[in-house]
């Protein structure tokens, strides 16, 4: 399995509100390898689009969303810190970043009654943003990083994107920290090509349901409910496909799919992605096997759906 790009996506700088590193990356990426790829999309970006990116391809009837922020941290006043999104939270995990004094490696330390602050030689610029610094690694099975809630999702989005003839793909903001650009994005998709199928291209957990090595996750519920008689729909083909997959179902967590159900547009979702240990750590595993099954079931879903 080829995880270079899951490599250089895990270490681009890229927390909620932070975006543009990412967004820059993947354009760049677009511009490289669009030519190879079966179809050349039309790609939307600059301004009206903020730091999100929309990639259509030939007459398309489904989208795929991939939030392209992680969760993070943002230096408040003295060596304090706020969290962004739902990061875990242990003394001494290392954080990334960078402020006008130069770059930033610094060690995170959380207090006995949970207040959050780091250590680091000099202050921080109030208002600079930190990640868990990247440290991937890979076995025979497994890749382990920090982000791959959600880059994996963006790197499954950018291998179908090679072979896709008709359909959009969208890489989102802000998701990790409550949402708030899909209503525009989403409207946008409708109005232009009256889309009412959506893909979330996004990462779940490992639970006593769902395990690692046994398929992709096609989730029949979290927080949010989808229309059943889409996501009977997703499951029909995917038992048809071949691909390994696994039913979850949780009362909590959400993605995308939040905003757009909550949307004035009549349009679907379903949410499918791999499963990952540790979540929101700097050490977050996902196995290889249902990596490949994501890539393969999403590949089919765009044909058929």
């Amino acid at each position: 399995m080829e995880t270079r790009l899951l490599k250089q996506l895990c270490e681009s700088f890229g927390p909620s509100g932070n975006e543009v590193m990412v967004k820059d990356y993947i354009l760049d990426y677009i511009k490289r390898e669009s030519n190879a790829w079966v179809t050349v999309p039309e790609v939307y970006h600059g301004d009206e689009f903020q730091d999100n990116i929309i990639l259509k391809f030939g007459t398309p009837k489904t989208a795929i969303f991939a939030h392209m922020d992680s969760i993070g941290f943002t230096v408040r006043y003295q060596n304090q810190l706020v969290a962004i999104g739902g990061p875990d939270t242990k003394s001494g995990y290392l954080l990334t970043g960078s402020d006008a004094m130069g770059p930033i490696e610094c060690e995170l330390d959380v207090s006995k009654d949970h207040q959050l602050f780091y250590k680091f030689g000099r202050p921080i610029a109030t208002g600079t943003n930190l990640v868990y610094k990247c440290d991937f690694r890979e076995t025979s099975d497994t890749i382990s990083s920090c982000c791959l809630d959600n880059r994996l999702g963006v790197y499954n989005a950018l291998r179908v994107a090679e072979t896709l003839e008709n359909g959009v793909i969208v890489f989102s903001t802000w998701e990790e920290h409550g949402g708030g650009s899909v209503p525009h994005l989403i409207r946008f998709l409708y109005e232009r090509w009256s889309l009412r199928q959506v893909l979330i291209s996004d990462i779940t957990w490992v639970t006593d349901g769902v395990h690692p090595g046994q398929g992709v996750a096609i989730s029949m519920r979290d927080r949010n409910i989808p229309r059943k008689s889409f996501i009977d729909k997703i499951i029909a083909h995917a038992e048809a496909s071949g691909v390994d997959y696994q039913l979850e179902v949780e009362g909590n967590g959400s993605s995308d799919g939040r905003e757009i159900q909550l949307s004035p547009y009549p349009i679907d979702w379903c949410f499918i992605g791999a499963a990952e240990e540790n979540v929101h750590t700097p050490n977050e595993t996902v196995n290889k096997h249902d990596i490949k099954c994501m890539i393969t079931l999403y590949q089919y879903l765009m044909k058929h759906l």
